[in-house]
């Protein structure tokens, strides 16, 4: 009989020195409860409490594995064992599924355009998606190369072009949604493993070498890649990248937090406090310029917070259902996080 694994939604609210939002009566009283046992700040740790809420998906072994934030503030996840788009309201708290048209997608990464569309990368069928969440017409962009398999993380840069990570075909792509002309890249290094993306300030994609000890940008006009090598040893997963162009990265392989500075190519790290097997993983940075990442070697999972400018480290907070293993996380403007919980590595 197969197992049914709950798949769960999470935010998490960062509170500073335990004052609570109030704008919303319902969640404040839960967060005032939850508050109550909730870590306290000691030593050289931040004064910061996580108050975590949870919400179970609809389809049980939904495998929900990226979350994305929508311009009207609802938070979007792909179901990648259920093959759909899912949709959280979190006023309303109702979840909506969307079903794809083709089966077993694997619908893998996600991220929402200005006019709302749902953008996502097809896991397992090879292909670039969009989502119109009025119609629920979904358009396929197959990719030009049949090798580029294993379609991985999509974001969109300041000129509305869409990038993407291509792991199993080690290459990054360029999508015009305009023209739904895509243009791929091979990475220089052999079996690199292109994984996590996020695109900096000035429209520079920045991304993850998972499968070596490598960060790398690609340049926005001509998609020429240049590397930046790490510690030796040091696997990238997920990076995130902070106002002032400071590229922040999970080590999953050494339990490190790790910063690149692009302009002089020099890497710094830090010790994650659950140690060498702590396997950080997802990170994002929320508007305040804290680094927010979760370790998933652990049971439970937990959130970690980072302060840049003291380099000091928040007090785990533990994720209450456990998190099966948290892939990736974004962040709210009100300062928020939004975390897709899934099970197995």
């Amino acid at each position: 009989m197969r197992r049914t694994t709950m798949a769960v939604l999470v935010v998490a609210l960062i509170v500073f020195l335990g004052a609570l939002f109030s704008h919303n009566p319902q969640f404040a009283r839960f967060a005032a409860k939850q508050a109550a046992t909730a870590h306290g700040a000691s030593g050289g740790s931040l004064s910061i409490r996580v108050i975590l809420k949870e919400w179970e998906v609809p389809t049980p072994n939904s495998h929900p594995h990226d979350p994305a934030l929508a311009p009207d503030g609802a938070l979007w996840y792909t179901g990648q064992g259920s093959n759909t788009l899912g949709r959280l309201d979190p006023i309303t708290e109702k979840v909506q599924e969307f079903q794809l048209k083709t089966p077993n997608s694997g619908p893998h990464g996600l991220v929402a355009d200005h006019a709302g569309n749902i953008w996502f990368t097809a896991n397992s069928k090879g292909y670039i998606g969009k989502l119109d969440p009025r119609s629920g017409q979904v358009t396929e962009y197959p990719l030009p190369d049949k090798g580029a398999v294993d379609p991985h993380t999509p974001v969109f840069d300041q000129e509305g072009m869409l990038w993407f990570t291509v792991q199993a075909g080690n290459e990054v792509g360029r999508l015009d949604p305009r023209t739904g002309m895509t243009m791929l890249k091979k990475v220089p290094t052999p079996h690199a493993l292109p994984y996590g993306i996020a695109v900096n300030s000035k429209g520079v994609p920045f991304f993850c070498e998972f499968g070596t000890n490598k960060l790398a940008r690609s340049d926005p006009r001509t998609m020429d890649i240049t590397e930046y090598p790490l510690p030796d040893g040091a696997r990238p997963r997920r990076l995130a990248i902070t106002s002032n162009d400071m590229v922040y990265y999970s080590d999953y392989a050494r339990g490190y937090l790790g910063r690149l500075d692009p302009a002089t190519g020099k890497a710094e790290e830090w010790t994650s406090p659950g140690g060498a097997d702590s396997e950080p993983y997802a990170i994002t940075v929320t508007p305040d310029g804290m680094v927010w990442y979760v370790e998933t070697g652990l049971t439970p999972n937990r959130i970690i917070g980072f302060d840049p400018t003291t380099q000091t480290f928040s007090i785990p907070s533990p994720i209450p259902s456990g998190g099966g293993v948290v892939r990736n996380m974004v962040a709210t403007p009100d300062g928020k996080l939004y975390l897709a919980c899934s099970s197995g590595h």
